[in-house]
C-alpha cells in the first residue's frame, strides 16, 4: 500500500469487506457506485444557480399577470449581466483550481482530498442560500462565496476519475466510463428537481438542501472509498494489459510504417520495467506534452462552453420563452430543463459504446459534435411550437451535446493518463484529467458569461455563439481523427491502441 494512502475506516472496521471475503469485482462495483454518487452530488449542488436565475433576475410579466420582483442586485436592467458574472466567478475559480487539484491529487490520499472537497462545497453552497434569510443584497458576498465554492468543487473531478482509472483496465473503458459519466446528467437532474421542488418555500432552500446532500455523500466517501486495488491486496487491472502490450511491442514496431501524422501522435518506444519511476507523479508541463492531451483539452474548451451554457441558462431560457404561447412557471421550467440532462445520460453511454466499437474516440466525438449543430437549430426554431416538440428536440440536443463532453472527460482522459508512454503510471492520471477538464472549465466559465451579455441582443445570437463553438471544437480533433481513419484503412490499430503500445 502507498504510504500516502490510508485504507477507508469502514473497511478496517468491517473485515468482511476485505479480501478474501469480497472479490475484486465487488470492490470495482462499489467504487463505481461511490464515485458516481460523489460526483452526482457535486453536480446537484451546481444546479441551483440556474434554477433560481429566473427568480433572482430582472422582472418578467407572465400570462397570469403576476410579476417576478427579482432579488437585488440581480433584478435591475443589467441583471442578466450580473448573473453571468456570478457564473464566471464560480467557473473561473473552478478551472483555476482544477489544474492545482490534479497536481496535488497525484501526491496525496485521494479519498481524504475528495472528502474535504465535498465538505467544503456543501458548506459554501449552504452559505449562498443563507443570503436569502439574512436578506443579503451585496454582490461581493455572492461572488465571494461562488469563488471559494468553485475552488472546493475543482477537487472532485480529478479525484473520482483517478480512482476509477486505478480500478479498471482499458478493456471496454469507453462503455464503462460512458455509463459511469452519466453521474453528471443524473446530478443535474437531481439538483434541478430538488431546487425546483423547494423553490416555493424560498430560493435559499434551493441551495441549502443540495449543499447538505454533498456533505452527506462526502461522509460516505470518507468511510468507504478504497483508492486503488493495491490498498486491498489486489493486482492493478491495468498492469496485465500493459505487460501484454510490451510483449507484442517489438513485433508491431517491425511492421510499423511511419507517416507524418503518426510521427506527430506517437513517441519513441520506452522501457516499462522501472517500477520506481512508474510510481513518481508526472510533471505538469510533461503531461501537456503527452500525445493527444492538448488537442482534446482545447476541444473540451469549446464543448464544455456549450454544455455549461445550457447547464446555467436553460431554465432561464425556458422561463422567458413561451411554449405554445404560454410562459411556464419557475418550477415547471426547472423540471422541464431536466430533459436536456436525460438526453445527456443516453448521449454519454452511446458515445462510449460507439467509441469502443470503432476504437476511435476522435471520430466519435466529431460525429456527435457535427450532428448537434442541426439539433440546436431545430430546437431554437421549433422548440416553442408545442410542449412535445420542445421535449423531443431538447432531448436530442442534450444527447448530442453531452455525448462528446462525457466521452472526453472520462474515457479519453483516462486513456491519455494511463498510456504506456508514461510507463503505465496511474499517478499521472489525476494530472492529465485536471489538464483536460481544467482547460474545458475555462470554456465553461466563458460560455455562461457570454450568454448573460449576448442574451440581451436576443437568443438567436446565443445559439449562433454555441454553433460557432461546436465548429471550433471539431477543428481541434480533425488531425487525430484523420490519423485514426488512415491507420484503420491501412490495417493497423487505431490511435488509442497505437499509443498504448508505444
Amino acid at each position: 500500500m502507498d504510504s500516502k494512502t490510508q485504507l477507508a475506516p469502514a473497511l478496517n472496521f468491517f473485515p468482511t469487506l476485505k479480501p478474501p471475503n469480497k472479490t475484486l469485482a465487488f470492490h470495482q462495483i462499489s467504487v463505481l457506485i461511490i464515485t458516481f454518487l460523489a460526483y452526482a452530488s457535486f453536480h446537484a449542488s451546481r444546479k441551483p444557480p440556474s434554477i433560481v436565475k429566473s427568480v433572482l433576475g430582472p422582472k418578467l410579466q407572465s400570462n397570469s399577470s403576476s410579476f417576478d420582483t427579482g432579488w437585488a442586485p440581480f433584478n435591475g436592467p443589467q441583471g442578466t449581466h450580473r448573473l453571468g458574472e456570478l457564473d464566471l466567478a464560480f467557473l473561473s475559480a473552478y478551472s483555476f483550481g482544477m489544474y492545482f487539484a490534479g497536481h496535488v491529487g497525484d501526491r496525496i490520499d485521494l479519498r481524504l482530498f475528495l472528502a474535504y472537497g465535498m465538505l467544503g462545497s456543501g458548506v459554501l453552497t449552504c452559505l449562498f442560500g443563507l443570503g436569502y434569510w439574512c436578506n443579503v443584497h451585496m454582490l461581493w458576498y455572492f461572488v465571494g462565496v461562488q469563488v471559494v465554492c468553485g475552488l472546493f468543487q475543482s477537487i472532485g473531478w480529478p479525484c473520482v476519475v483517478a480512482v476509477v482509472g486505478n480500478w479498471f483496465g482499458k478493456t471496454k473503458r469507453g462503455l464503462i466510463m460512458g455509463v459511469w459519466s452519466s453521474h453528471t446528467s443524473v446530478g443535474n437532474i437531481v439538483g434541478s428537481v430538488i431546487a425546483s421542488g423547494v423553490l416555493e418555500f424560498g430560493w435559499g432552500w434551493s441551495f441549502v438542501v443540495p449543499g447538505l446532500l454533498v456533505i452527506l455523500v462526502g461522509g460516505l466517501v470518507f468511510l468507504f472509498l478504497p483508492v486503488s486495488p493495491e490498498d486491498l491486496g489486489f493486482e492493478s487491472p491495468g498492469k496485465e494489459e500493459v505487460e501484454m502490450n510490451v510483449e507484442v511491442n517489438g513485433v508491431e514496431n517491425v511492421e510499423k510504417v511511419e507517416s507524418e501524422e503518426a510521427v506527430l501522435l506517437r513517441a519513441e518506444n520506452v522501457d516499462v520495467g522501472a517500477d520506481a519511476e512508474s510510481l513518481s507523479a508526472i510533471g505538469f508541463l510533461e503531461a501537456w506534452r503527452l500525445p493527444g492531451v492538448a488537442p482534446f483539452a482545447f476541444c473540451l474548451f469549446f464543448s464544455k462552453l456549450v454544455s455549461y451554457t445550457f447547464l446555467y441558462w436553460l431554465p432561464f431560457y425556458i422561463r422567458h420563452t413561451a411554449v405554445a404561447g404560454v410562459h411556464l412557471s419557475h418550477k415547471t421550467a426547472g423540471n422541464l430543463s431536466t430533459i436536456f440532462d436525460i438526453g445527456g445520460v443516453f448521449g454519454g453511454i452511446l458515445a462510449g459504446l460507439i467509441s469502443d466499437m470503432l476504437e476511435a474516440r476522435a471520430v466519435t466525438s466529431i460525429a456527435f459534435l457535427l450532428l448537434s449543430v442541426p439539433a440546436l437549430v431545430l430546437y431554437r426554431a421549433y422548440g416553442s411550437l408545442s410542449m412535445v416538440a420542445n421535449i423531443l428536440l431538447m432531448f436530442l440536443s442534450g444527447l448530442l451535446v453531452n455525448g462528446p463532453y462525457a466521452l472526453i472527460t472520462t474515457a479519453v482522459a483516462t486513456d491519455l493518463g494511463t498510456q504506456t508512454l508514461i510507463k503505465g503510471n496511474s499517478r499521472a492520471l489525476a494530472t492529465v484529467t485536471a489538464i483536460i477538464d481544467g482547460t474545458g472549465s475555462v470554456g465553461a466559465a466563458l460560455g455562461p458569461l457570454l450568454a448573460g451579455y449576448i442574451s440581451t441582443r436576443g437568443w438567436n445570437s446565443v445559439f449562433l455563439m454555441l454553433i460557432l463553438a461546436i465548429f471550433c471544437a471539431t477543428l481541434f480533433l480533425i488531425r487525430i481523427a484523420r490519423t485514426e481513419i488512415k491507420e484503420k484503412l491501412s490495417g493497423k490499430r487505431w490511435f488509442w491502441y497505437s499509443i498504448d503500445t508505444q
